[in-house]
C-alpha cells in the first residue's frame, strides 16, 4: 500500500503505466477504484497516478475542516513527491474543483486541465441552493450513507441497463465515513475562484453531460471566462459520466490528451 503524508494526512495513492503524467481527482464519496476504466486505457500511454482526498477511502480522515486550497495542495503533494514537475490533470465534481483550485495556486503544475460535471465555483444564492444541501446533510446524518447512495444511484445511472453500475455504486457509497463526507461537503460550499479564471493559460477541456446537476448553460457561462478552453457536450449522459460511458468519455479525453501532449 502506498501512502504520502500531506497535510498531516497520509493519503492513499497508485501508479500506472509509463509516459507523461496523468493525474485523476475523484469527487466527493469517490476513491480510486472508481477511476478503473479510464486508468486501464489511459495507463497504456500515460502515466497514470491516482489518489484517494483526505476523507475519503484509503487515505487519513482528520477532523478537518477541509478546504478546497487544502485539497488542492494534497493534489500537489502527491505530484511533487512522486517527482512530477507538470501533468494533464482531470478532475470529477469535487475533483474539478480541486483541479481549478490547483491551477489557481500553482499554475506550473498543471500542464492541461480536464474539468468533468464541475465548475470554478458552488455558492449558495437561492432557497433551492439551500434546500438542496440542506437536504444532502439530513439525509446522510438520519438514514447513513447507504440510503443517500441508493438515491444518487437513481440520479447517476438511471437507464435499466445500469443495474449493476447501480449495486456497485451503492456498496462502494455505503462504506464512505459519513462525518468525513460531510466535512469534505462542507469545504464545497460558498467557495469560488470564478474571478481567477482569466488567469488560466493552460488548454482547459470542459466535459459535461447534458443532464448533469448543473447545466450545460452554467459551463457555457463560465468558459467564456478562460482563455484557451473548449467545452464538449456528452448527449444522454448525467452526473457520474466517466463510468456510464467510459468509451465516450475516454474517447473525448484522449483526443484532448493527444493534442496537447
Amino acid at each position: 500500500m502506498s501512502k504520502i503524508q500531506s497535510n498531516n494526512a497520509n493519503l492513499y495513492y497508485e501508479v500506472h503505466g509509463k509516459g507523461q503524467p496523468l493525474l485523476f481527482i475523484h469527487g466527493l464519496g469517490s476513491s480510486t477504484p472508481d477511476w478503473e476504466l479510464q486508468v486501464k486505457e489511459f495507463s497504456k500511454t500515460y502515466q497514470v497516478i491516482t489518489f484517494d482526498l483526505r476523507g475519503h477511502g484509503q487515505s487519513d480522515k482528520p477532523a478537518g475542516p477541509y478546504s478546497l486550497p487544502m485539497f488542492a495542495s494534497d493534489a500537489a503533494t502527491v505530484l511533487k513527491s512522486l517527482g512530477i514537475g507538470s501533468a494533464h490533470v482531470v478532475g470529477l465534481s469535487l475533483g474539478g474543483c480541486i483541479a481549478f483550485q490547483l491551477v489557481t495556486d500553482l499554475p506550473s503544475l498543471v500542464k492541461t486541465m480536464t474539468i468533468v460535471n464541475s465548475g470554478p465555483e458552488v455558492v449558495i444564492r437561492t432557497f433551492k441552493d439551500r434546500m438542496g444541501v440542506w437536504q444532502r446533510f439530513t439525509v446522510v446524518r438520519l438514514f447513513g450513507m447507504r440510503k443517500i447512495g441508493e438515491i444518487l444511484s437513481k440520479n447517476l445511472f438511471p437507464r435499466e441497463e445500469n443495474a449493476s453500475l447501480r449495486k456497485t455504486f451503492v456498496e462502494n457509497w455505503a462504506k464512505n465515513d459519513s462525518r468525513a463526507y460531510l466535512t469534505a461537503m462542507r469545504a464545497m460550499v460558498n467557495w469560488t475562484v470564478m474571478d481567477k479564471l482569466g488567469s488560466i493559460n493552460c488548454p482547459t477541456l470542459i466535459l459535461t453531460a447534458d443532464q448533469d446537476y448543473t447545466p450545460v448553460s452554467f459551463k457555457e457561462g463560465y468558459i467564456k471566462r478562460i482563455p484557451n478552453a473548449q467545452l464538449v457536450v456528452i448527449p444522454d449522459a448525467h452526473h457520474g459520466l466517466p463510468a456510464e460511458w467510459p468509451e465516450k468519455f475516454n474517447a473525448v479525453l484522449m483526443d484532448f490528451l493527444v493534442k496537447h501532449s
